[in-house]
């Protein structure tokens, strides 16, 4: 690989702006790294440059470590958004300054800078100032600039961010021929998706300083993985949809999802779907649709932009208590609007109006695989539902998440009775606040088809550091996959506690080792998720609180796989109100399919010691 990256984080005043980011760019590729504002691209990139230092992990170029390696011995060549020329030195004088200070006789200078003009189609403006270039070809003198002493990888933080659309899409396709020509190794920062699509050989999307996915252009538009990825790769509709034996369902609609939907160990479930603008159909009615019909609706809004027609559709029946939010950054779960794009061809087959009332079909349909779809305020009264509906790092994770946040009254939890049953199964992620009987509750609503519970004190703060454990190997893979869903959109450092029993013994601790690789590989691999890791001895309660005491702004995400292990194991600490966040990830097991490679540890008592991986 040219470019290696382990676990690289960066802090400004203790927060991660690049929180472990783990990638590999191969040699000749053009690598973009896409993302908000403030998601930690350019930090990224000028780690990789050297032009800034990192807290934690390793930086590779082509095999070799230069993570403690200055900018200038790192041989890459960097071109910034405000091309940074020199405003007294000539065209020419800007190219060759890399090759001066590097001693470089003076016939190689020019025929290196002639070939380098030639490349970027500026030839004879040798003795052109900066000020007499237009934004594009200060650009391409700044492309030259750092192809001068023949870096082995090129940096592009932004560099058409300045351009208008015009000249933007001619440099783009400027540098991608010589970035062709030379197979140079590149990556470049943008925030733009349609630069991405055009330049990339793959993306990498980020956001909150973590590395969220990467892959090729149209696998990442077709089959995200986030709900972030979704909505910021191009336009998409996110709706709650239950997933049954018979297919996906929205309302009382079944729908035939894609054949490799599977369902979950049987276990009807909720789930959050994927709709595309482009993969909506509409028609006057539902017997005229060629595709699945989701739900009628009415034409809120309708532009034209040339080749595509746009609209807003709010639906009236069917899908229309599943929608979450449409592809705009406001939600609009309450209105349940879809967002639908047509082509010319469907505009004249079927020209529609204003308020024009119409069936809505879906062509395709992608189910994300992320565990968590919508939270559940639970309480014994309204008041306390209500109010725990709008606890503020609740509702930072739902909007963040682009889900709903729902109340529910459960008389049975001021006083939980195991042989009273819940009146409907409980959707998404239950929410209870922490109190007295926090033991009690949990088991009831787990008992009751919670499969995840998030208990939140009144004051939580949005956590600094996520710690993960699981009581046995059958909840480790579900307890992953809530990590890391939670993790895209809570900017703390992961942190994976492997607890063995009793007092540390050199026999435990390869075993202790293995498991703990076995976790991150799993974790990397399967569910996207970086996370440090620390072996631990003694039992599992005594060393999670002790971590947890450590300081306040911690959160626990505890996995099970029977009631059982959550009063034997965990009853203690659930015996009064908890200080932090807990999400607890309850899988029985013989729902779970168990990958025999991967081995975990299991937690028993003892007094104990520790020792730390990362």
């Amino acid at each position: 690989m040219s470019i290696t990256l382990d676990q690289v984080t960066k802090r400004y005043q203790g927060a991660p702006v690049v929180n472990d980011v783990s990638l590999e760019v191969a040699q000749g590729e053009f690598f973009v790294l896409l993302g908000p504002s403030g998601s930690g691209k350019s930090t990224l990139l000028r780690a990789i440059a050297g032009l800034t230092g990192v807290d934690h992990g390793r930086i590779a170029l082509h095999g070799q470590d230069v993570t403690h390696v200055s900018a200038r011995q790192r041989g890459v060549g960097l071109v910034f958004q405000n091309y940074a020329l020199f405003k007294h030195m000539t065209v020419g004088e800007n190219i060759e300054f890399a090759l001066r200070v590097r001693h470089m006789k003076a016939a190689d200078r020019l025929k290196r800078r002639r070939e380098l003009l030639r490349l970027v189609a500026l030839e004879g403006m040798d003795d052109r100032l900066p000020t007499q270039l237009s934004g594009g070809q200060q650009q391409r003198v700044a492309v030259a600039r750092a192809l001068a002493h023949k870096p082995q990888v090129l940096l592009l933080d932004e560099p058409f961010g300045a351009l208008d659309a015009k000249i933007r899409e001619e440099l783009r396709r400027t540098i991608r021929q010589v970035q062709r020509e030379l197979k140079i190794t590149t990556v470049l920062v943008t925030h733009d998706q349609e630069e991405a699509f055009a330049l990339a050989d793959r993306i990498g999307v980020m956001n909150l300083g973590r590395l969220l996915e990467s892959g090729k252009p149209d696998e990442l538009y077709a089959r995200p993985a986030t709900r972030f990825v979704a909505t910021f790769l191009g336009a998409a509709n996110l709706l709650l949809a239950r997933q049954t034996t018979q297919g996906i369902r929205f309302g009382s609609t079944p729908v035939r999802a894609h054949p490799t939907d599977k369902l979950d160990g049987g276990r009807e479930h909720e789930v959050v779907a994927v709709l595309r603008p482009e993969e909506i159909e509409l028609a006057p009615t539902r017997d005229a649709l060629r595709t699945n019909f989701i739900a009628n609706g009415v034409v809120e809004e309708l532009v034209f932009t040339g080749a595509l027609e746009r609209m807003r559709v709010r639906m009236t029946s069917g899908a229309a208590e599943g929608q979450l939010v449409s592809s705009g950054a406001e939600n609009h779960a309450s209105s349940a609007f879809l967002d639908v794009t047509r082509t010319q061809y469907e505009h004249r087959a079927f020209p529609v109006t204003l308020q024009q009332s119409v069936a809505v079909g879906v062509r395709r349909i992608h189910v994300l695989p992320t565990p968590l779809s919508s939270y559940t305020a639970c309480a014994s009264g309204p008041e306390a539902a209500e109010r725990l509906a709008r606890h503020p790092f609740l509702a930072e994770l739902a909007a963040r998440m682009k889900t709903r946040i729902a109340s529910r009254v459960e008389p049975t939890l001021a006083a939980p009775d195991r042989n009273v049953a819940a009146s409907t199964p409980i959707s998404g992620v239950a929410v209870i606040a922490t109190q007295n009987n926090l033991l009690q509750q949990s088991e009831w609503l787990l008992q009751n088809g919670a499969a995840e519970l998030l208990v939140l004190p009144s004051q939580a703060a949005p956590p600094q550091r996520v710690l993960i454990h699981w009581a046995d190997d059958s909840a480790r893979r579900s307890t992953l996959a809530v990590a890391a869903s939670v993790l895209r959109h809570v900017p703390a450092e992961a942190v994976y506690l492997g607890i063995l029993p009793g007092a540390a013994d050199d026999a435990q601790k390869p075993l202790g080792v293995r498991a703990l690789l076995d976790a991150r590989s799993e974790a990397q691999s399967v569910h996207g998720l970086e996370m440090r890791t620390e072996l631990h001895f003694g039992g599992a309660a005594e060393a999670l609180n002790r971590q947890l005491g450590e300081s306040t702004d911690q959160m626990l995400i505890l996995g099970i796989s029977s009631l059982q292990q959550l009063r034997d194991q965990f009853g203690a600490m659930l015996a009064s109100p908890v200080p932090y966040s807990l999400m607890i990830v309850y899988r029985p097991a013989k729902e779970l399919e168990v990958n025999p490679r991967l081995d975990g540890i299991r937690d028993t008592g003892g007094a104990g010691e520790r020792a730390a991986l990362s």
